[in-house]
């Protein structure tokens, strides 16, 4: 019976996202994903003015029936020749198992701004290209129901087979030095309608970020080998807000965290305590995190998974104008 009502739950989820204002997908581990995050973060990874590649992977209360799952893939990397860093990300999220998906390709520029020997400045510009689709041969009405053999009657229902295609933009600033970040995006800039029966009002709002952090070293050494690294994410999209505070631990190679995920306004709760284990040799990079939930819907959905990697590799020739950050991503 509780699964059925669950099923049922996830079904009206769905179909009630056709005509309501969406909310974007989220990442736990906001510090990985950095272009996710803000577009002005191309370009600040890896030494010299190298590249930098990040995979992202949620799997969102898989014990319900018809889990979220949401799958995100950049590159970034800076260029003296055009004085700042370009991106390129692929984001993919369904959810009832594919029932209804949403898929978008991303490009993006940051111009690097050196305003000292010491900070650093990016402000950033993205272009955005989305799909969402709906698999319709899936979903179940209630006049496909016969008192006996059950869902075999052909429904009076319509049905939009074609996927809804738009356009989107984002923007972000970015502070730094090799320390210390802090940053501010604005997502949806133009607030594209993504409705399958031509709702003006069926809109993605704009999300607004604002994060920052910082690295302190443990051991006193100029490269140091033990740090912790306090980080903190406050976003609001619509009358969806939270913040999200904690810090990872890094000694040598290893790497633990903790944070704690907090929601306010119309839906004041305290959502989850999330833990993260990981490790980094050389370039490359892994990161695990177990959302455990504390709210009122841990009995239904009690965890929430989450993996990022990715890789980094120096410049050829390394820019003597480049600017590292070394705190977002552990």
């Amino acid at each position: 019976m509780r699964k059925i009502k669950t099923t049922i739950f996830l079904m009206m989820s769905v179909v009630a996202s056709l005509h309501v204002q969406a909310q974007d997908p989220e990442f736990t581990q906001f510090y990985a994903a950095p272009i996710y995050t803000n577009p002005a973060m191309a370009g600040t990874g890896a030494c010299g003015g190298g590249g930098r590649a990040v995979l992202n992977y949620r799997n969102q209360w898989p014990s319900l029936p018809g889990t979220f799952i949401t799958t995100s893939a950049s590159y970034d990397q800076h260029f003296d020749k055009i004085g700042g860093g370009v991106s390129l990300m692929i984001l993919d999220d369904r959810a009832g198992e594919g029932l209804l998906r949403s898929q978008s390709v991303s490009a993006g520029y940051a111009f690097q701004l050196p305003v000292t020997k010491k900070f650093t400045m990016r402000f950033g510009i993205e272009g955005q290209y989305g799909q969402r689709s709906i698999d319709w041969e899936r979903l179940r009405f209630e006049d496909q129901i016969d008192p006996s053999a059950g869902f075999v009657n052909p429904t009076s229902e319509p049905f939009v087979r074609d996927p809804v295609n738009y356009a989107n933009f984002a923007t972000g600033i970015l502070g730094y030095t090799e320390r210390f970040y802090a940053g501010v995006a604005v997502h949806n800039l133009i607030e594209p309608v993504q409705s399958f029966f031509s709702d003006p009002t069926a809109i993605i709002p704009r999300r607004y970020t604002v994060h920052s952090g910082v690295v302190i070293p443990l051991d006193g050494r100029r490269n140091p080998e033990s740090t912790i690294s306090p980080n903190v994410l406050f976003m609001l999209q619509n009358k969806f807000t939270q913040m999200n505070i904690g810090f990872y631990y890094n000694k040598g190679p290893l790497v633990t965290g903790l944070w704690f995920r907090q929601t306010f306004g119309d839906f004041t709760n305290s959502d989850a305590l999330i833990a993260l284990v990981g490790f980094r040799k050389d370039k490359f990079k892994f990161g695990y995190s177990f959302d455990l939930t504390v709210s009122d819907a841990r009995s239904a959905a009690p965890v929430s998974h989450e993996i990022s990697a990715g890789i980094e590799w120096c410049a050829k020739r390394p820019s003597r104008k480049y600017r590292k950050i070394s705190c977002p991503d552990f």
